[in-house]
């Protein structure tokens, strides 16, 4: 059985989001304790497990495989660069015909590829509610922020609008802290700063209460980023660029109560698990 480290969200190696991607043999998945062992191998923010499923009928909504996530802690509800890393290996392995439809936790997803290698995840546009923020969390990100808001309940982030583009990229939140008052991560986002930098808005994202302390491009916080920016920019097409070291591009599109996720992924590591 082969492993491929897969980076999301770029068209170069080693920018964007990596992360593992394991095919499973068979129609079912391992032992849950093998696959949190894998993902805390591989040590990467999220490792995807896949498996093909056989015809169905009755209420169940078909899907043509069942696809989990594991952080190198816990399993996820939702993830998108690890989906679209997964999509990049059935279309390069030949295994993917047109659009491909996942059975996740999340519900049924889809996702295609296009002739240039352009891929779109089909995911749930996240509800968000506001809240009164945490003084202890803010203190702990550093920041004055203009707005709070949750997402839910796939992502069961935090949102934090703050004033700038420069208050984004230069975060240096105390994540202990931040992991003992969230549950899953913390998304920070302002509005561009350039109008001719190619994107509309910035963010970054902090989960270190799921073993991730800082996610390098985050797929599904931008289906709460989404919803957001295109009220307040008055556009339902955007592109996001996620501010960490790594850096990445995700093009949004917001289509009422789904959200449509584009970006490119390129293969870095191809190996074999050893008996």
């Amino acid at each position: 059985m082969r492993i491929r480290i897969v980076d999301a969200f770029t068209d170069r190696p080693f920018a964007g989001n990596p992360a593992g991607v394991v095919v499973l043999d068979g129609d079912g998945f391992p032992p849950d304790e093998w696959m949190r062992n894998v993902a805390a191998e591989v040590n990467h923010a999220e490792t995807a497990f896949v498996h093909r499923l056989p015809a169905e009928s009755g209420n169940v909504p078909a899907a043509d495989w069942a696809l989990r996530w594991f952080t190198p802690l816990v399993e996820v509800a939702l993830c998108g660069h690890a989906t679209l890393a997964t999509t990049h290996v059935l279309n390069r392995t030949g295994q993917l015909d047109g659009t491909v439809r996942y059975r996740t936790l999340s519900g049924v997803l889809t996702a295609s590829a296009d002739a240039g290698g352009l891929i779109t995840l089909d995911f749930p546009t996240a509800p968000l509610s506001p809240v009164e923020a945490d003084p202890e969390l803010v203190a702990a990100l550093g920041i004055d922020h203009r707005t709070v808001l949750h997402t839910g309940p796939s992502t069961d982030d935090l949102l934090f609008e703050v004033a700038d583009e420069k208050t984004v990229r230069a975060l240096t939140p105390d994540l202990r802290a931040v992991g003992r008052l969230t549950r899953r991560g913390v998304i920070v986002t302002a509005a561009a700063g350039d109008a001719t930098s190619g994107y509309d808005f910035v963010s970054r994202f902090f989960g270190p209460a799921v073993g991730v302390d800082e996610d390098p491009v985050t797929g599904s916080a931008h289906t709460a980023l989404t919803p957001f920016w295109a009220e307040r920019l008055g556009r339902t097409e955007l592109t996001g660029y996620q501010a960490s070291p790594r850096g990445g591009l995700v093009r949004v599109s917001l289509h009422g109560d789904r959200t449509h996720l584009s970006g490119y992924a390129v293969t870095t590591i191809d190996g074999e698990f050893l008996p």
